[in-house]
Formats: structure tokens, sequence, C-alpha cells
């Protein structure tokens, strides 16, 4: 066991592990991956450290950094649930221009600036600002309110596993999924046109004016922009409930189609009292 280390610098309010290493690293003058391994001779890089840190390590870190073991495992998405995990961005998404993030070089990077599913700072509430996709405005004002309600519900489901009648963050992706719009567009670009667009018909007009829309359910991290859409989505669904997910079915088609129903049948079929799972179709 290495020993403990002469000076260590103090997490800041909801700073992100990978980047407290790296403020040590800054301090004591050596590359982040050597400290790293100073302190982790197993770990392969500090971006596995942020999702994988076993509670073992953490106990190992604590007595280097002379702190609790929670506290250092709490600045991991270690403990959040596995299917959070797609919702987590590899770079900051986003910022709070209200939090100050101190004096130090490098400043710290806080863990909700990666979690896809937040947009407002959880320390002070204001609306975060977009880092990738900037001067996008805010297209989905009228959805606050339910926004607000649906990153409670994505919060509760990947930190705690608070859910109701099924998981906040897989209602999130299935909305994600493509659908066939009707009447059918001659000139459109199919690849605008989601699922959560039947349930925020003024999705179709802000993707119409998008170069591009690469989210989807197996990578479902959508721009800061368009974010509350997706939230008041999951909310407006989640009180609906199951049933509402019988109807957008209805919107989807050939292999989408067989998804949805695979991932929603379990759901729908108790609450009409229905048998188990259908026969899909054949593409």
């Amino acid at each position: 066991m290495k020993g403990r280390l002469p000076v260590v610098l103090p997490p800041f309010a909801g700073e992100l592990f990978s980047s407290w290493i790296a403020r040590h690293a800054a301090f004591y003058g050596v590359p982040a991956p050597t400290m790293l391994r100073h302190c982790l001779p197993e770990a392969v890089s500090l971006h596995i450290a942020d999702r994988t840190l076993s509670r073992d390590q953490a106990i190992r870190l604590a007595e280097m950094f002379s702190m609790d073991a929670e506290t250092v495992r709490q600045m991991t998405f270690a403990n959040l649930q596995k299917t959070a995990h797609r919702f987590i961005a590899k770079e900051p998404l986003q910022r709070c221009s209200n939090c100050k993030s101190g004096n130090s070089d490098p400043g710290p990077i806080l863990r909700s600036q990666l979690l896809g599913w937040r947009i407002i700072c959880p320390h002070c509430g204001r609306p975060f600002q977009d880092l990738v996709h900037c001067n996008r405005g805010r297209p989905f004002n009228q959805y606050h309110a339910a926004a607000l309600r649906g990153e409670k519900l994505l919060q509760d489901d990947a930190e705690r596993g608070i859910q109701t009648w099924t998981s906040p963050l897989e209602l999130a992706r299935l909305l994600l999924m493509r659908r066939v719009p009707w009447p059918f567009p001659r000139d459109a670009e199919l690849w605008r046109y989601r699922v959560l667009g039947v349930v925020i018909p003024d999705l179709d007009n802000v993707l119409a004016r998008e170069k591009s829309f690469p989210p989807s359910p197996k990578h479902p991290i959508v721009p800061l922009h368009i974010r509350p859409a997706l939230l008041a989505g999951v909310a407006i669904v989640e009180r609906a409930g199951p049933e509402m997910l019988l109807m957008l079915q209805a919107h989807t088609f050939g292999h989408n189609r067989n998804r949805f129903i695979e991932e929603t049948d379990h759901l729908i079929n108790p609450a009409f009292g229905l048998p188990g799972p259908r026969q899909l179709q054949l593409i």
C-alpha cells in the first residue's frame, strides 16, 4: 500500500473523479494517467475509472487521500444504474455559467456536465449552457415544466433506481426510435422522424432544421437544445401510462415496430388484460 499523499486537494462539489485526479497530477507535475496508476496500478484509464471504480479501489484511494471512501466513489458513475451509462458522455456537454469552478488550473469538471439527461445545474438550479451545439436557442420552452419533471424521473432512475410503472431511462430510448410519418412525405429525410415527434409535435419542425440527428436508442444523448423535448416526452408518457405505448406502436414500421413491440408488450398487455407477447411480423 502506497503512503498517504503529502498534499491533498479537496474535491469541488459535484466534481468528477477523473477531474479530481487530473488536478492532483497538475499539482505534482505529472501526467494524469501516471497519477492514476500511482494510486491504482491496475487502472486502465481515467475514463474507465470514472465508470467502474470498485468499493475496494475507493477504500484504497480514501486511505491515500485521507478521506471517506464513499465520498471518493460518489465522484464516479459507478453507483449509477447500468441502463444510465448510455446517457453518460465522454466529454463535458454543458456548463453552468452561474456556478464558479474556482481558480485552479486545470479547472474542475463536474459529473453533471457529462449527464445526458440534465438541463439544469443541480447546484444552483440555473439552465445549463451548451458546450457543443452553441446558439441553437430554446425551441421547447413551452414544455419546460414537463421537461423538469422528466429530468427528475431520469435522475431518480439513474441514481437511485426509483421507477414508476417502468424505467424512465428506457422510455427515453424508446422515444428515440424512428417512426414512419403519415401522410408519407415525398421529399423528407426519414431519419428526422422519431417516435418522440408523436408526443411532442414541435419536434418535427425543429429536426427539419438540423443537418443530422445521430442520437438513437443505442446512443441516446441528444443535444441540449432538443433535450427538453425528450424529457417532456418521457414525463408525458409516464403520466399517461402503458396505454399510450400501444398508440405509439402504431407509428412504427417493420424492424422498428418489432423492436418496439418486443420492448413494450410486457407493459401493455397487463394494462389491457391481454395474453403473452404477440408474434412478430417477418421482414
